[in-house]
């Protein structure tokens, strides 16, 4: 009885403590360099890369059974999008820009795949370099820094502009719509997949939504969420919108995700301890914002949107 009752008392002060730190030190969005800084130092102590493998982003599940492979899930992921978004109606050779890349995950598969040329572009510079380190020399794939707010392309200078889980980070959420729709060549597929919040005519939100949604803006440098029907708006708004936009929820197919990023660290504990006590502590610190998430999308107050048009 003493074992259980201190162990559990321990394991309630350890939670507590790590609660505390996580709401006395948010990452609250400041502008673009709060981004930067924020992948810059995710990107140094591998902290994802080591638990979540080369694609930050949620995983693709189908069917009754949960994938455990979450790594996987990452990769099923990127072909469901390409072939949901038209992307693999395109010949190989054609130039794509992967707008938010992280450290290069989707825009290898992109280019070893489906045999595109493709250029990835992120705000950070250690994400660049990474992806570079990552990326076989063989492939038609580079990387560069670049705000996605100011794309520095002429227009219409690609074939595909692909863009998943950037949106939130955008503080303008209409010229990140005109920039990837600007590059976009006439007749070119657009494909974007985001995080986005509940619409506001679904009702106001209460105490507790209210303080979950600060959280989630504020521990991962995000300036505003914005909702599925907002940013198809956004889109259709665009004076470089060439055609229809189509969307789709994708909630059911992703959520699954969320407990899988931390069982992640159970089933390769290796890793975990490979980051060293500081790492360890970094890792459990992400986890209250993972668990809130997935309770955001689970309540409705999140949903996963995709979205794809044509030049």
């Amino acid at each position: 009885m003493d074992f259980w009752f201190w162990s559990l008392t321990l394991t309630i002060a350890f939670c507590s403590i790590c609660w505390l730190i996580w709401l006395s030190k948010d990452r609250r969005y400041q502008s673009s360099q709060s981004v930067a800084s924020a992948y810059d130092s995710w990107t140094n102590d591998q902290l994802l890369e080591k638990l979540w493998g080369e694609h930050v982003h949620l995983g693709y599940y189908t069917g009754p059974l949960q994938k455990i492979d979450f790594r996987g899930a990452k990769v099923d992921f990127v072909h469901e999008l390409v072939r949901w978004s038209g992307l693999d109606q395109l010949p190989r050779g054609s130039r794509v820009i992967d707008v938010g890349c992280g450290i290069g995950g989707s825009a290898r598969i992109l280019a070893r795949d489906y045999g595109f040329d493709v250029i990835g572009i992120t705000i950070s510079s250690e994400q660049v370099k990474r992806a570079n380190e990552l990326t076989s020399k063989k492939l038609f794939c580079r990387f560069e820094v670049m705000n996605a707010l100011d794309l520095k392309f002429p227009d219409g200078s690609f074939d595909g502009v692909w863009s998943v889980e950037a949106g939130p980070h955008m503080p303008d959420k209409q010229l990140y719509a005109d920039e990837m729709l600007r590059v976009l060549r006439p007749g070119g597929f657009l494909a974007v997949a985001d995080w986005n919040s509940r619409d506001s005519c679904s009702g106001t939100r209460n105490v507790l939504e209210s303080f979950v949604m600060r959280q989630l803006l504020n521990q991962w440098a995000h300036p505003e969420f914005s909702s599925i029907n907002d940013f198809r708006m956004n889109l259709l708004n665009s004076r470089f919108c060439g055609s229809s936009v189509e969307i789709d929820d994708w909630t059911k197919f992703t959520i699954p995700s969320w407990t899988d990023s931390i069982f992640e660290g159970i089933r390769r504990p290796g890793a975990v301890l490979s980051l060293g006590p500081q790492g360890v502590i970094k890792g459990l610190r992400e986890i209250p914002t993972i668990l809130l998430m997935r309770w955001a999308f689970k309540n409705d107050l999140m949903r996963f949107g995709v979205f794809r048009s044509r030049g």
